[in-house]
């Protein structure tokens, strides 16, 4: 195939958005927007990827710090779309073949359509290729203004298109394939004679059209991938676009989504076939679910490990967590980082846990805290028990060997260790270590008065 390089227009601020974070780092369904444009340029071979940065540069940048594909190219004055790309003339000097140019905030392209363009283009031998879509309503969009043959021969803007050109619905979606020859040697000549005042991209079209070279348009079937985000309702209209794709693309490798319109799963998360999502769930980050698992409504699981047959019961909340086969969650359970249960165990209500490994078979029922703790096996952890992890100053651990029956209402104060097969009587606070196969218990003596209520009356 012939080279491909990609030219990623990020420099914007995004006035419209009314926030302090640049445009394209808005994250759209887990994920910075500028994402899904570069990984889209990726998945078509194109290298390198320049991205075109302004605002907040150094954010930009640090987002793909690590990647050798990418180089980015300083826009120092927003002054067009013609003016963004020409800064990256440097970069790919001595390249040759074709430049595809796209946008930081158009989250919605696929990479599929994406390929079909760059092959309309290299079938055709043509110069200039721009991705178009129909639309019922193109205010503010750029309008293609066609021949009768059906070859482009310029895109007006909206401020500058006359009333027939307006009632054009071929619109542009600022997604080019140019020759790299033929854009690097005419984009110096753009011109800034417009309603905006700015050096626009879309003028080559023109200049192209105007020396007889092959100028053309594909079309695309869904108008909605090339729908670009300027202000926060459009990112939420986009965030949804993503989550249907998320959720059918789920369905249809298996997964059962109760109400599709009323779950969020974000881009990333990988679910086992035959797992049922209930309605309400949060799913983010590089969550990995196996099969065979139940989530329950109004759970919200992030950056966490789910082995299969797994349930997490309603309400609760996982955060950096490890559940291997046949683990139950919940209800209204709180798993913070850290947390790693062993096959078969039971968090159960109101449990919160952080930074702790629990053995196989082990359980936690009701109302109890366990952080920096380790937990062997066939352990009951009674109602109300809490790890005193903390002193004011730095976190200790707790020790909890195998088989071991923590009573209720039990406070074990770190760091302390609790040997294999000891019971802990309710009530106890234990705060020096316990043998193995011992009792441990702490309570004041129990008095009775005989006869106290009635020699009150």
């Amino acid at each position: 195939m012939e080279n491909v390089a990609a030219v990623l227009l990020a420099a914007g601020k995004g006035t419209r958005m009314k926030s302090g974070l640049v445009k394209v780092l808005h994250p759209a369904a887990g994920r910075p927007m500028i994402d899904y444009p570069v990984t889209a340029a990726r998945v078509v071979g194109a290298k390198p990827v320049v991205l075109v940065v302004g605002h907040q540069a150094e954010a930009v940048q640090e987002r793909f710090r690590a990647a050798d594909d990418i180089r980015c190219v300083l826009q120092e004055e927003q002054l067009g779309t013609g003016h963004a790309v020409a800064c990256a003339r440097d970069v790919l000097a001595g390249f040759s073949g074709t430049v595809v140019i796209l946008c930081g905030d158009t989250p919605l392209l696929r990479a599929e359509t994406l390929k079909r363009l760059i092959d309309f283009h290299h079938a055709r031998t043509a110069t200039v290729t721009v991705l178009t879509a129909m639309m019922d309503d193109p205010y503010g969009y750029g309008r293609v203004v066609r021949d009768n043959s059906g070859k482009v021969l310029r895109i007006v803007e909206q401020k500058d298109a006359d009333p027939r050109e307006r009632d054009i619905r071929e619109i542009n979606s600022g997604i080019y394939c140019m020759d790299a020859a033929f854009l690097f040697d005419n984009i110096g000549n753009v011109g800034s004679d417009n309603a905006q005042q700015e050096f626009y991209l879309t003028d080559l079209v023109a200049v192209a059209a105007g020396k007889g070279l092959a100028c053309l348009a594909l079309c695309s079937d869904d108008a909605e991938e090339i729908m670009g985000v300027n202000d926060l309702s459009q990112l939420a209209e986009a965030s949804r676009c993503l989550r249907r794709r998320i959720n059918r693309e789920l369905m249809l490798s298996g997964v059962t989504i109760v109400d599709p319109d009323q779950t969020y799963i974000d881009q990333g998360v990988a679910i086992g076939a035959d797992s049922t999502v209930h309605p309400n769930c949060h799913i983010s980050g590089a969550t990995i679910i196996g099969s065979g698992c139940v989530i329950d409504s109004n759970v919200s699981i992030s950056d966490c490990r789910i082995a299969d047959n797994c349930h997490v019961k309603a309400g609760s909340v996982l955060e950096g967590s490890e559940l291997q086969e046949s683990v139950a969650v919940g209800p209204m359970a709180h798993l913070r980082p850290g947390t790693v249960l062993h096959a078969h165990v039971k968090i159960g209500n109101f449990v919160e846990t952080k930074k702790i490994v629990m053995g196989e078979g082990s359980k936690a029922s009701h109302l109890t805290y366990l952080g920096d703790a380790e937990i062997g096996r066939d352990v009951n952890i009674g109602c109300g028990t809490i790890t005193c992890n903390y002193d004011g100053k730095n976190k200790h651990r707790t020790v909890i060997g195998d088989r071991v029956f923590i009573g209720s209402d039990v406070q074990l104060v770190a760091p302390v260790t609790v040997g294999r097969n000891s019971l802990v009587a309710a009530g106890t606070t234990v705060t020096i270590d316990v043998p193995p196969d011992s009792l441990a218990i702490s309570r004041v003596p129990q008095v009775n008065k005989d006869g106290w209520r009635l020699k009150k009356k």
